[in-house]
């Protein structure tokens, strides 16, 4: 298997939200609290000394999902063809049946549920339609900033190196998500 990630590169994320919109529009997702991608604004300083970053969250598709290990149904799995984590919302109990683990065992909040009556568990796939279609991830393609990118790991960290944290992320080792970063990084004072 060649694990699939994502790179982040937040020198050129300007929080703009397109992929954040792009995201929630290709899956049909409404208007409301889920969000398959989401911008975290991380500010620092005060004036005239600040700092800004963006730090775009999806969906990291870790080699070691603590989600996978604590859903009570089996309905997220992670494929051996290419490590995306996945969920078979047929499988899921739903938000008033289940205990929650996924949600509380993710650090970066990617399961959700929606705020509907029995609403079944999601989240990022990096595009599984579209990959299977030669293509990249919407954030991807849609980010006017060329600030994501995609694609098996080796091949990012051959590209962009292999810098595992950024302002606002810190890597959580034992779950080895699968991201790579530009990281943003304050100027000194």
């Amino acid at each position: 298997m060649t694990q699939r990630g994502i790179y982040l590169d937040q020198t050129r994320c300007t929080g703009c939200f397109t992929c954040a919109v792009a995201c929630k529009d290709w899956h049909d997702i409404d208007a409301g609290p889920v969000n398959w991608l989401r911008l975290q604004t991380l500010e620092k300083g005060r004036f005239p000394d600040l700092f800004v970053a963006y730090l775009p969250v999806p969906c990291f598709h870790c080699k070691n999902p603590p989600c996978v290990k604590v859903c009570p149904a089996g309905a997220i799995t992670k494929r051996d063809s290419d490590g995306i984590v996945v969920v078979d919302p047929e499988k899921c109990l739903g938000n008033l049946d289940c205990p929650t683990s996924c949600l509380k065992a993710c650090p970066w909040d990617a399961p959700q549920f929606g705020p509907e009556k029995n609403a079944r568990m999601q989240k990022c796939d990096l595009c599984l339609d579209r990959l299977e279609a030669g293509q990249q991830p919407i954030c991807v393609e849609a980010c006017p900033m060329y600030a994501l990118d995609a694609g098996p790991l080796p091949d990012l960290r051959d590209r962009y190196g292999d810098c595992k944290e950024a302002e606002g992320f810190r890597g959580a080792e034992r779950f080895e998500p699968s991201v790579i970063f530009n990281p943003k990084k304050p100027h000194p004072a």
